[in-house]
């Protein structure tokens, strides 16, 4: 039986500390991964495109360590209209274009706001990877 589609997001506010990360690294993104399984409870099916950090031998080694919950399809080089992130964010940029924030927070706290509604609606999410080619049926 599958599911309706689901969205996990983490979002990180880069203030200029030092020491402070700018992005994203592998642990991230490893944790986000078993945090999702756990509120599904069950296998997770990943789209990635092609950044530089889900390349990396030490990711692909978690994915190879855990493929009996966790497939992941790689999407090719430069294929943006085949990534349903691209939607999500069209979204999220859409809600907050006109936002006259203060300072980043601002911007940050809209966005967490935007996703965090979108995770609520699956046909929303749906619609995104419908216009990838990638529906589920649900």
């Amino acid at each position: 039986m599958r599911r309706a589609p689901r969205l996990f997001h983490s979002v990180r506010e880069y203030t200029g500390r030092k020491d402070q990360p700018k992005g994203f690294g592998r642990r991230d993104f490893r944790d986000l991964l078993i945090r999702a399984r756990i509120q599904l409870g069950g296998p997770i099916v990943l789209v990635w495109d092609n950044v530089r950090l889900h390349l990396t031998k030490s990711l692909w080694g978690f994915i190879e360590a855990n493929v009996g919950w966790l497939t992941v399809f790689q999407l090719p080089t430069y294929a943006p209209d085949l990534n349903p992130r691209e939607g999500i964010w069209s979204l999220v940029k859409r809600d907050i274009g006109n936002l006259a924030a203060a300072d980043a927070s601002q911007i940050t706290r809209a966005v967490k706001r935007k996703l965090k509604m979108l995770q609520y609606r699956p046909e929303v999410i749906n619609g995104c990877l419908a216009g990838t080619g990638l529906a589920l049926d649900v």
